[in-house]
């Protein structure tokens, strides 16, 4: 089994040398109606970070990540997004963060009457101003950036397998060249291999681009594998955040259950988890 990028960070700091805050969240609540689903909700994410955002089913991940992307309403908090207020922004402040990020929706979201070289243009018709030419170039040079042959680009959606409808929705997401982007269960529905190639291509993506990742995942895998930081939601809010090693030293019932239970086993061999987590101490 390969090191995993929180294993790493305790042993030699990558992913978290610079801790520049990119995105600020305090005390946030979000109510549908009468039910609460976040309240006095803290959170940052790190520049360079791969941030892993898990919790119980109905939870509100999603929540989370609509209302940081503003589509979404929240009754009181604040969140800063590179440093503005989003929510008070002006509308070229809002255009200008927009700009800097990029969105893999649950399921990809692929528009089904575009080719996948169209959808990865919609963002640069939205945002830039440039020729169809050297928007084609850009489009073809993000499919080959996610690892997707050529020829896909000229394929529509019903044409294309369940990875590579991640990766055509990843490369849509970096259609802007981000500086951090959104991943909203990314591998749900990959088979093993294809989510572990999927968490590597992540990895080599940050590495390579300097992006800072946020992903909300069911996967013990990816939270193993391919975060510096998780952050567990639970009680409508952050019950706690850090490295892996932070979450198997955490006494919670819930986050026991998952970072101990029989799937986190088959993943961390008992020797992997005790360096982690004596690395920490």
């Amino acid at each position: 089994m390969r090191p995993s990028a929180s294993d790493m960070s305790l042993t030699n700091g990558r992913g978290a040398a610079d801790d520049e805050i990119i995105i600020r969240a305090r005390d946030v609540t979000v109510r549908f109606g009468e039910k609460t689903i976040l309240e006095d909700l803290s959170l940052d994410v790190r520049r360079g970070e791969i941030l892993g955002f898990v919790g119980p089913s109905g939870s509100g991940k999603s929540v989370l990540l609509r209302t940081i992307l503003g589509l979404n309403q929240k009754q009181s908090g604040t969140i800063e997004i590179f440093g503005i207020d989003y929510e008070t922004a002006s509308d070229a402040e809002r255009l200008a963060v927009e700009r800097r990020w990029g969105v893999l929706f649950q399921h990809g979201a692929l528009f089904s009457s575009l080719t996948v070289l169209e959808n990865i243009e919609v963002p640069m018709r939205e945002y830039l101003d440039l020729s169809p030419a050297l928007m084609h170039e850009l489009a073809r040079l993000k499919i080959d950036l996610v690892g997707l042959a050529p020829d896909a680009a000229d394929k529509f959606p019903s044409e294309l397998s369940g990875g590579m409808i991640k990766r055509a929705a990843l490369a849509r997401a970096l259609a802007l060249d981000p500086d951090i982007v959104f991943l909203d269960e990314p591998t749900s529905g990959l088979d093993p291999i294809g989510a572990a190639d999927f968490d590597q291509l992540i990895m080599t993506l940050r590495d390579t681009l300097g992006l800072s990742v946020y992903m909300v995942t069911h996967d013990l895998d990816s939270l193993f594998q391919a975060c510096d930081r998780i952050a567990v939601l639970g009680d409508r809010k952050v019950l706690v955040e850090g490295p892996l090693s932070r979450m198997l030293d955490f006494d919670h019932p819930w986050v026991n259950s998952y970072f101990h239970g029989k799937r986190a086993r088959t993943i961390a061999a008992p020797d992997h988890v005790a360096s982690l987590v004596e690395g920490a101490r």
